[in-house]
């Protein structure tokens, strides 16, 4: 061993074959989940961090409480439907609510880029104040740095969450049970397609918005329903298919799902089938899908339809009896195939 050989600084694990970062670590898929779990979770190593949820469940005084944190890079910073002030507000809302948490308070970090437009600024922080006062949340902390021009891409922004689980239930991939069944609240694919098409100039022959939205309210009104959500996910990066195969992966249950009700806007559909996308992998920010018993299915989209956010909610699939993780989809055709973590990123910087 030569003098400068320090064991202590040495990383014990290799993270696959790259010996840098590409883009594909950051889009959702199998080099993203190789990142987490070879060079993170090996680190980091703590039962909270382990559950791998969007927020880390943490028991205070006797009290359960969530807290999450998310970066947003998104480009362009406007969008049809919103802008990354609002993402960020949004996204970080759902994190938690996806736990069951009940949001109380938001953090607000800025990165910002020398030469931005404070006008732009100004619209970005007021979509941010009136997206957390709509969702009866305070912004109570944050940081601002500035960077070099040419060094910051307009705007970065790091939003992180704190609430409260008024319920008792564990809401984890752990909880799935046979004959569970997957529902979703809406179609898919918006978000995604929606920032392609702003970013690349494409004139679509239908206006498409992104779904970003804020979730708790609905997510809330499961809850306070009686309704036994064993788990939820919102369905972000890597879109349907990634969120699910983490939550089969995590349970170690076989989901399998039916594409006839999986809903997708035409031109999600048109945009994805010219560019040879799978729009199950592409992002959304106001869809999540919950998995609860069969017994309570009505129910449930009963209380989901009564809501704006859930009235095309459906239930998309069921959890197997098998035993393996694995995620399915029967087409229209009754063929069935897997459904796989992308080994890159159809999509980038779009959250």
């Amino acid at each position: 061993m030569s003098k400068t050989d320090n064991s202590e600084d040495a990383c014990p694990l290799p993270i696959g074959q790259y010996d840098k970062i590409v883009m594909a670590h950051g889009g959702g898929g199998q080099l993203t989940q190789s990142l987490i779990d070879k060079l993170m979770l090996a680190e980091f190593d703590n039962p909270a961090l382990n559950e791998k949820n969007d927020s880390a469940v943490l028991a205070i005084n006797n009290e359960r409480m969530a807290f999450t944190t998310d970066s947003y890079v998104v480009k362009p910073l406007f969008f049809p439907g919103g802008d990354i002030g609002k993402l960020a507000v949004c996204g970080t809302l759902n994190d938690l609510a996806m736990s069951g948490a009940r949001p109380l308070f938001l953090s607000c970090g800025l990165i910002i880029e020398e030469g931005f437009a404070i006008d732009s600024l100004q619209k970005i922080i007021h979509s941010m104040s009136r997206q957390a006062k709509a969702a009866g949340v305070n912004i109570v902390t944050g940081d601002t740095k500035v960077v070099e021009k040419g060094k910051g891409d307009g705007l970065y922004i790091n939003t992180s969450g704190i609430g409260v689980l008024d319920t008792a239930m564990n809401i984890s991939p752990s909880m799935l049970q046979h004959d569970d069944v997957v529902i979703i609240n809406g179609d898919i694919g918006r978000h995604g397609i929606a920032i392609m098409a702003q970013r690349e100039g494409f004139k679509l022959e239908q206006a498409l918005e992104s779904d970003c939205a804020d979730l708790s309210g609905l997510v809330k009104l499961l809850l306070d329903g009686g309704i036994d959500i064993h788990c939820m996910r919102d369905l972000t990066r890597g879109g349907l298919a990634t969120a699910l195969i983490e939550i089969s992966t995590a349970a170690n249950k076989q989901i399998m799902l039916d594409e006839t009700a999986i809903a997708i806007a035409d031109p999600v559909r048109s945009v994805c089938e010219v560019l040879g996308l799978d729009p199950y992998y592409v992002a959304n920010e106001g869809r999540f899908i919950s998995v609860l018993p069969s017994a309570q299915a009505a129910q449930a989209l009963a209380i989901m339809h009564a809501h704006p956010l859930g009235k095309k909610a459906v239930v998309i699939g069921k959890v197997d009896k098998g035993s393996q993780s694995m995620v399915t989809i029967k087409n229209r055709i009754g063929t069935t195939r897997i459904l796989q973590l992308l080994s890159g990123s159809q999509l980038p910087r779009i959250c």
